[in-house]
């Protein structure tokens, strides 16, 4: 039997996670179930490891991975203790490299899977589907994440909740984070406003496991009545012109609950050729969606029910219709779906909503069409009027051995193919025709209106009966037929639409292009108003500007056009060559509001690009004031602090003391010039106006004085360059600025006894000089990252600088004409290299 899973659920690091999972390990011991620690990481925090006293803990599985010694979770110590429970750290945690598995929550899997019920731990940040939007929020990426099937599929989900501003004073206190990154802490992810806006994602996801949850409960046991547990408003749309009213209506009724969900239905017939004007419901569509609801579209014959079916199915409360457009003659014969829907609502409250369009009946546009084509109807006259009195003729001679039963069916066969030419109207004159002429020459007493014996009348009246039926049942299988093929062409129509701007192709131009070879038009122009409208500012060219166009010469304004479509109060779709047929215009309705959203689209793509540079230099302007808050800060005090104490009357410094303090203010002030110079150089480089003196330089004299540059920490670089390597093209002071900037990298990062190694060979036209260090090196997707500004990989010691060094030595190797690349030290490390072009004599 497979364990159960319960996963404790944070907005953020500190909010009481580990600490919650530890206290219900404990209430277990004390409810007598066999416990154990499987992986908790503490995190220094005293409270935290005093829970830890007195349960047992799993021994970590050691790893060695790149010289430096990992532990992990032993999932097979936990199998093989088989304890009741396991608790389990970190659930989006990635295991080292050489692990069973490459995530944890694999591990737990495994441990589910051998019977061991698992309490564990994650951070929303963590989950895969809101991964991207926590960066967007924090402008710190995740690399550790987890599938949120993983979690969803836990069978307790427990949030542990915590105010920004309750987070944020555990952590002035100490309790998450040690003392020396508190305010770095404090000024960038843990802001206030993205702990508020990292506790709405976990509120809102955990929110989502609920109603999972609760949708689940009611499934299985069959409960079909609605559960007001949250407000959920259902519209109802026709695709009919009160559409918008509806939307904008129910739209406020769901914002006076707060959190209350907006679901859009519009039900399709089960044959598919009766529906609302596509342009409506698309236009429509966008517009549910603009005020955060969802579009649904339902078949079904029956329409109240399948709109009642719809809003219990996602527990709706409340459904908004509109009132009627039918008049009052249509309205007596039938109820109408709003009253139908009204009467079997049950627990859901019904909205009649009133609108303009009420009791206007359909437009002409809407209403049926003639099912056959001009040229049948006029064959099907033909046949009539012809084949009534040539038929009469052909029977006269067998009047005597023919039964009236025998004409009666010859005239009934007459009608059948008079309806099936031309439809009801030619087909019900001939029946009433063919009843005059039976009546006339066939029926007893013959040449009279008269009919002598009684089953002889009711042989006539059967026969314009059955020959009216049947003409309308023609009909009306021809209407269908037709309706099918004009669905069918507008099906493929905008078919193949949206296959040509999904293959990639710019969504305005592949729009009015398709649209223009569709129909064969000889411009189409998507036209926008340039002021507020005017009453007359149809027929004037300079009221409007062209959006968009395809072919020539356009329209430049909505009168100079052969077919019009009014998108919105500003936008129309003016089109040139021919005029256009009402059933054309439902699917160049369904190009415009397709135009509309790619135009709309088109401008936000415009929008995002011009705000990304604003927002590139935000963040820079960003990263900048933290480093100048903290960085340079912290070796201007220390230089203040000496200088002050040397002014200082009050204490006597003997020449020793003067000297480490006169030390003190010059290693400060010159750690200061170098900060300060570094980020005068990335400005002038991304202002691209740092000056070069380009010259033939020796690398056998610039890395010797880098290294003394390097002060005692040169005395950990050991220098093997090749001999005879030829001169380079660089400016000699940048080229040692970018040699000291990555050997100083490197002897921070290099393991204590190890020596960073130097080297230089020539390659085709280059000089390649490598700076190797044996430290623990960086993941081969960070490779790139480590080269942004502002930018330390991990979560560093405050005191590394502010993130320039590896930023600004590619930044100046570059605009020398060389190239910085970092690689993977064999064995373990990271290797900086440099490469530069040779020096081309003339």
């Amino acid at each position: 039997m497979r364990g159960r899973l319960r996963v404790y659920l944070g907005a953020a690091p500190g909010v009481g996670k580990t600490y919650a999972m530890l206290g219900e390990g404990r209430r277990a011991v004390e409810r007598g179930r066999d416990v154990v620690v499987g992986y908790v990481e503490t995190h220094g925090r005293a409270r935290t490891q005093a829970l830890l006293e007195g349960l047992e803990i799993t021994p970590r599985k050691t790893l060695v991975h790149r010289g430096v010694t990992f532990t992990e979770l032993d999932v097979e110590a936990v199998v093989a203790r088989r304890p009741a429970v396991a608790l389990i750290d970190e659930l989006a945690h990635t295991n080292v490299p050489g692990s069973k598995n490459a995530k944890r929550w694999q591990d737990v899997d495994e441990i589910l899977d051998a019977g061991i019920d698992v309490v564990s731990t994650v951070n929303i940040q963590h989950l895969e589907s809101v991964n991207d939007v926590v960066e967007q929020i924090t402008g710190v990426p995740q690399r550790e994440t987890v599938p949120d099937e993983v979690v969803r599929r836990a069978d307790q989900i427990e949030l542990v909740d915590m105010s920004p501003e309750a987070l944020r004073r555990r952590m002035a206190h100490g309790n998450v984070y040690p003392p020396e990154k508190v305010d770095t802490a404090l000024a960038h992810y843990f802001r206030v406003g993205n702990l508020t806006a990292l506790r709405e994602l976990a509120l809102l996801w955990v929110a989502g496991k609920v109603d999972e949850q609760l949708d689940r409960y009611r499934a299985e046991h069959g409960i079909a009545a609605t559960w007001e547990a949250r407000e959920r408003v259902v519209v109802a749309l026709t695709g009919g012109p009160e559409g918008d009213t509806l939307v904008r209506r129910a739209a406020r009724i769901a914002a006076r609950s707060k959190g209350a969900d907006l679901l859009a239905v519009h039900v399709t017939s089960a044959d598919g050729l009766a529906g609302g004007d596509p342009a409506n419901l698309a236009r429509q569509r966008t517009l549910v969606e603009s005020m955060g609801g969802t579009y649904h579209q339902v078949v079904g014959d029956d329409v109240p029910r399948a709109l009642l079916d719809f809003a219990r199915g996602v527990n709706a409360t409340q459904l908004v219709l509109g009132a009627s457009r039918r008049g009052r003659f249509a309205q007596i014969l039938a109820r109408g779906v709003g009253m139908e829907t009204t009467a079997r609502s049950g627990s859901i409250d019904v909205h009649m909503v009133t609108h303009p369009e009420v009791r206007k009946g359909r437009r002409a546009r809407e209403r049926s069409r003639a099912a056959l084509t001009r040229k049948r109807r006029i064959a099907g006259w033909v046949v009539a009027l012809a084949g009534l009195p040539l038929l009469t003729a052909a029977l006269l001679p067998f009047r005597a051995t023919l039964s009236l039963s025998s004409d009666i069916l010859l005239f009934l066969s007459l009608v059948v193919v008079v309806a099936l030419a031309g439809g009801t109207w030619p087909a019900i004159t001939a029946a009433v025709g063919g009843f005059l002429l039976l009546n006339w020459f066939f029926t007893p007493p013959t040449h009279t209106w008269t009919v002598a014996a009684p089953e002889n009348v009711l042989a006539l009246v059967v026969f314009v009966l059955v020959a009216a039926a049947v003409s309308t049942i023609v009909d009306l299988a021809a209407r269908h037929t037709r309706e099918a093929v004009r669905a069918r062409a507008d099906a493929e129509v905008l078919s193949t639409l949206a296959g040509h701007v999904l293959r990639g192709e710019a969504a305005l131009p592949s729009l009015l292009g398709r649209l223009r070879e569709t129909f064969a038009l000889d411009s189409v122009a998507l036209l926008e108003r340039r002021h507020a409208r005017t009453p007359d500012d149809v027929s004037v060219p300079s009221a409007w500007r062209i959006v968009a166009i395809s072919g020539g010469p356009p329209s430049t304004c909505p009168g100079q056009a052969d077919t019009d479509v009014q998108i919105d109060e500003n936008l129309v779709l003016a089109a040139r060559g021919r005029l256009l047929d009402a059933s054309d215009r439902r699917v160049l309705e369904a190009f415009a509001a397709e135009a509309a959203v790619a135009l709309r689209q088109e401008r936000l793509r415009q929008e995002a690009a011009r705000a990304e540079p604003l927002a590139e230099a935000d963040r820079m302007r960003t990263a900048l004031l933290a480093a100048v808050s903290h960085d340079l800060r912290t070796p201007l005090s220390a230089a203040k602090a000496a200088v002050e104490s040397l002014g200082s009357r009050e204490v006597r410094w003997s020449p020793q003391d003067r000297e480490e303090l006169l030390a003190t203010a010059g290693e400060s002030l010159a750690k200061l010039d170098r900060l300060v110079a570094n980020l005068l150089d990335m400005s002038r480089l991304q202002a691209g106006v740092l000056g070069l003196s380009l010259e033939p330089v020796s690398v056998a004299e610039i890395v010797p004085h880098a290294i003394d540059e390097l002060g005692a920490a040169g005395e950990r670089v050991e220098a093997d360059l090749s001999p005879g390597l030829p001169e380079i093209d660089a400016d000699p002071a940048l080229l040692e600025r970018v040699l000291v900037n990555l050997m100083s990298n490197a002897v921070r990062h290099s393991p204590a006894g190890r020596k960073v190694l130097v080297t230089a060979g020539r390659g085709d036209e280059l000089v390649e000089i490598r700076v190797i260090d044996r430290g623990p090196g960086i993941p081969r997707e960070a490779h790139e990252r480590v080269f942004q500004p502002f930018q330390r990989l991990g979560d560093r010691d405050a005191h590394a600088g502010v993130g320039l060094g590896l930023a600004l030595s590619r930044g100046l190797t570059e605009a020398m004409g060389g190239t910085l690349v970092p690689d993977e030290t064999p064995g373990g490390g990271l290797t900086m290299v440099v490469s530069m072009p040779v020096h081309s004599r003339p």
